[in-house]
This record gives C-alpha cells, sequence and structure tokens, in this order.
C-alpha cells in the first residue's frame, strides 16, 4: 500500500505567479531534469546523493545500527564533531524526532551533543565541564579531509581530553571517524589509531549527505529508526526518477521559488509552527545558502519559528519591502493532544477555545498568517508533512535536495560546489601565520 507524500500547496501564489508563467519555463525544468537524471550538468560528479534512498546497501545499514547500539548501551554521552553538512542534518533528525525535553522522556538513550560547529573557547569548555563527571563517552567525528579548522581542533581538544579518561583499545573503541575511504588526515589518523571508520562517498558533497553514514550514524544513536529514513528518502527518489517533472511537487516548488526571484522576490523565509522544525529549517538554510549563492545570484534564504517569531519578523514581514517570499513547513497530525481547560472566571477571556486541542488553535495561527501575509503582498506556499516520523523526515531531506540540484540549474549555477567558502579561510590562516 503506498504510504501518503509530503505536498506542496501554493494557493497563495496566484496573485504574483499563475499556470501560464510554469507552463512557460517548462522546458528549462526538462532540460534541468535531464541534467540531474543524465548527469550531463555542472558538477554532475556529485549526484550520488540521489540515489542513497534506494542504494544503500543493507550491509551499510546493519554496520551503522550496530554501532548505534554499542553506543546506546555503553554511552552516556555521543559527542558528534563536525561542521555545516557534517552535522546539520543529523541535529535536525533527531530534534525533529525526539520529545522537546529528551531527557525527561527517553534515558536509555545517550545525549548527543554536536560540537565543532564554532571556534568558541567558552562553548568547548563548557561542553567538557558537562561531561567530566564520570559520564561514559562516545565520538563521532565528521570530516572528509580532517583538516577543516573548526572540526580539526575540537577533535584535538577532546581527544586529549578521551585519552585522559581511556587507554588502549577503550580508548580506540570509543572514537568513530566518518570520513574518506582512501585519503585525507582524519583517514590517515584513523589507519593509525585503530579506529573504526565510516565512508563518506566521495561523489557525495557534505551538504547532501544527511542520507549518508555522514547522518544515519548520529541519528541511529539517537535511537531513529533510519530503514524507515531512507525509505522514505526513496519514495521521494522512485516519483523523481519515474515520474514526469511536470507532475513533481519539489520540482514545483524550486519552479515557483524561481519565477518570484525572477519577479524581484530575492529573499525565501521558511517559517515553521513547531519548535522541533527548528533544525530542519537550519539544514535547509544551509543546503539551499551554499548550492544557490554565487555567480552574484541567489535567493536569500531565511528562517523563522511561529508563532513566536510573529511577535518580531513578523511585523516586517507583514508591512516591509516587498522583496519577499515564504514557504510554511506545517506538520499535519500532532503526536500529542493537549486539551485547553474551561476556567470558572475567564479572566483572559479564553473559554471560547476550551475544549479544543492546543494543536488545533496553532494549525489556525498557521491559516491566519498564511492569509494575511498573502493579503500584505508576500506570495507564499506550504510544505504539508503528515506527521513527525522517519519515513516522512526522509521524504523532507529528499524533497529539498532534489529541489535545490534542480534550482541551481534553472539559476544557471554548479549547485554543488562551494568556492566561496574558502575566502574567510584563506584570510584566517594569513592572520594565523599559517605556513604557505
Amino acid at each position: 500500500m503506498r504510504k501518503e507524500r509530503i505536498t506542496l500547496e501554493a494557493n497563495n501564489i496566484r496573485p504574483f505567479i499563475n499556470q501560464r508563467h510554469i507552463d512557460l519555463v517548462m522546458p528549462e525544468v526538462i532540460d534541468a531534469d535531464r541534467k540531474i537524471k543524465k548527469g550531463t550538468g555542472e558538477g554532475a560528479s556529485f549526484l550520488g546523493w540521489c540515489h542513497l534512498g534506494s542504494q544503500t546497501s543493507k550491509k551499510v545499514v546493519s554496520g551503522i545500527n550496530d554501532v548505534a547500539a554499542e553506543i546506546r548501551q555503553r554511552a552516556d554521552v555521543l559527542l558528534c564533531i563536525g561542521i555545516g553538512g557534517s552535522y546539520l542534518g543529523a541535529r535536525a533528525g533527531i530534534e525533529f524526532l525526539s520529545p522537546i525535553f529528551p531527557q525527561e522522556h527517553r534515558a536509555d538513550e545517550p545525549s548527543v551533543y554536536f560540537c565543532g560547529n564554532n571556534l568558541s573557547a567558552d562553548y568547548l569548555h563548557d561542553l567538557l565541564g558537562s561531561i567530566d563527571n564520570g559520564k561514559e563517552i562516545y565520538v563521532n567525528v565528521i570530516s572528509k579531509s580532517g583538516t577543516t579548522i573548526e572540526p580539526a581542533l575540537s577533535f584535538r581538544v577532546i581527544y586529549d581530553f578521551m585519552k585522559k579518561r581511556y587507554s588502549g583499545k577503550e580508548l580506540a573503541k570509543r572514537i568513530i571517524c566518518t570520513t574518506d575511504k582512501k585519503k585525507g588526515a582524519l583517514k590517515s589518523m584513523a589507519s593509525k589509531k585503530d579506529f573504526r571508520t565510516f565512508i563518506i562517498p566521495d561523489n557525495v558533497g557534505g551538504r547532501f549527505s544527511v542520507l549518508a553514514p555522514v547522518g544515519l550514524l548520529p541519528m541511529a544513536s539517537a535511537g531513529v529508526d533510519i530503514k524507515e529514513l531512507l525509505r522514505g528518502a526513496a519514495a521521494i527518489e522512485a516519483d523523481v526518477f519515474k515520474g514526469k517533472a511536470e507532475k513533481n511537487d519539489a520540482y514545483r516548488y524550486a519552479v515557483i521559488r524561481n519565477l518570484l526571484y525572477r519577479s524581484g522576490k530575492h529573499i525565501e523565509i521558511l517559517s515553521g509552527f513547531h519548535p522541533s522544525s527548528h533544525y530542519l529549517l537550519e539544514w535547509w538554510k544551509q543546503l539551499f545558502a551554499e548550492s544557490e549563492g554565487k555567480n552574484n545570484k541567489g535567493i536569500f534564504p531565511a528562517t523563522a519559528d511561529f508563532t513566536g517569531d510573529l511577535h518580531s519578523i513578523g511585523q516586517l514581514i507583514q508591512d516591509g519591502r516587498r522583496n519577499i517570499f515564504e514557504t510554511f513547513l506545517m506538520i499535519g497530525k500532532s503526536l500529542n493532544k493537549v486539551k485547553i481547560p474551561q476556567l470558572k472566571e475567564n479572566m483572559d477571556g479564553l473559554n471560547y477555545l476550551a475544549g479544543k486541542d492546543m494543536d488545533y488553535v496553532d494549525k489556525k495561527a498557521y491559516q491566519g498568517t498564511a492569509k494575511a501575509h498573502a493579503a500584505g503582498g508576500v506570495p507564499n506556499m506550504t510544505i504539508h508533512i503528515p506527521q513527525r516520523s522517519a519515513y516522512y523526515l526522509g521524504q523532507v531531506y529528499y524533497f529539498f535536495e532534489i529541489a535545490v540540484a534542480l534550482s541551481g540549474y534553472l539559476l544557471g549555477i554548479n549547485p554543488f560546489d562551494q568556492p566561496g567558502v574558502q575566502a574567510y579561510k584563506n584570510n584566517m590562516y594569513r592572520l594565523l601565520k599559517k605556513k604557505g
């Protein structure tokens, strides 16, 4: 039986974009779709993510699950060291699927802490202070090269910390490297120190690696069903590779955002109405910014957590400059119910909501926001996720990855490189007096 898919609703773009506009760019879409499927576009050597959902082997999945089970059994804390795509996807998945206050509900699983994504001394000091109390620790360091300065420096400090706690085979057992198959500083260190390794495929770039061991091991360690995650991704993959380009919701999303960009809407805000989606929004932001922002082109990706942000940037969205469009990320079915009570005094005047579920009010807030923003000149669309589950999360990952690939080709750029990232590094290394 065919399970539901995440879907795109685009009624609130009609005053700005209509079907005729979409039909006019369809030849561009079909050409971009061909480039993805046949691997003939720029950056095609990094299209390996396209089939991770369907082609990740049972052996790889089993190996990840075995190590994750060991971590859950033996560790109080898993430290994940990585930056950008080496940590955002995993963090997004764990926080999307976990209870909001996980340690109050899931004490049988390790706390997953992320580091190596900044250069803050205070962050690293406080992190080590929080675990230097007899907690059992495993480390997963994630880097293709092993020389990116943020995770590399964090790993130096944490490795020194681990050597004071563990030694010999026990130390080696507790450090797991997700890295290149053959080369790089981290691969060399793993081989020399006998650390276990998982492979980042050569044809998968960092921001597209969430469905590779980069994302799968941390998520599995936190109790995520990675088989279901991959199955969800494979469902959207099949829709893309077996279906027609004009019928695909991920492509429709990419087309609409590009048409809005061409009409002068240069900023996209991805807005969620659930606290668990915060890092999913952050993952999206990195994926789209690094994929599209080059050659003086690109839609600026911003995020908002509603309803809270309706009381801050909501004002700007409603009444500010009209260079914005918006995409809402909505979760259909809440996992829990909280009934609003009847109060005899009714001093807040809210008894008219008594008996309703909090999620019902949240959905009405979304509907009211979408309508108000559209009326205020902000075109918007909505991606509907049936519920918070690993299966639908896999769909979300693949939906956005395939959408940004198509969107990049529509923009006329290579969506798979990131030449601008090196600029700050060059200046920083110069200031640090790095030789060469």
